[in-house]
């Protein structure tokens, strides 16, 4: 009982923080247009692979195995990535510059049709 409870309180804690999960935000039914080749690639290159990208001299404290290098990769992480980053969640990229509005709903759509 108590190992179901710790994801419970979780995941209520989150939803009152105004955390948006992967689970919540379905790919649209008539799919996407986004793909990596004219999305996804710009959007990691432009704000997360000074920290989480393999050729990065200095990753800021990002772990080592946080790699979006490669759509392999942003697709392994997708549910990490909306998490940190795609709609209303804001904790990624830190610092006083982040990606415009748009951009955050754009990567919750590529992110939630599977990032292709």
């Amino acid at each position: 009982m108590s190992s179901r409870i710790l994801p419970l309180g979780l995941a209520l804690l989150l939803g009152a923080c105004g955390y948006d999960a992967i689970e919540e935000h379905p790919c649209p039914s008539a799919g996407t247009t986004l793909s990596y080749e004219n999305f996804g690639r710009d959007f990691l290159s432009n704000w997360c692979q000074r920290c989480h990208g393999a050729a990065g001299p200095d990753r800021k404290g990002a772990p080592s195995n946080y790699d979006f290098g490669t759509l392999r990769d942003s697709q392994a992480w997708k549910a990490r990535i909306f998490a940190r980053s795609a709609l209303s969640n804001t904790t990624m990229p830190p610092g006083p510059d982040d990606p415009p509005e748009a951009d955050r709903r754009r990567l919750a759509e590529w992110l939630s049709c599977g990032a292709p």
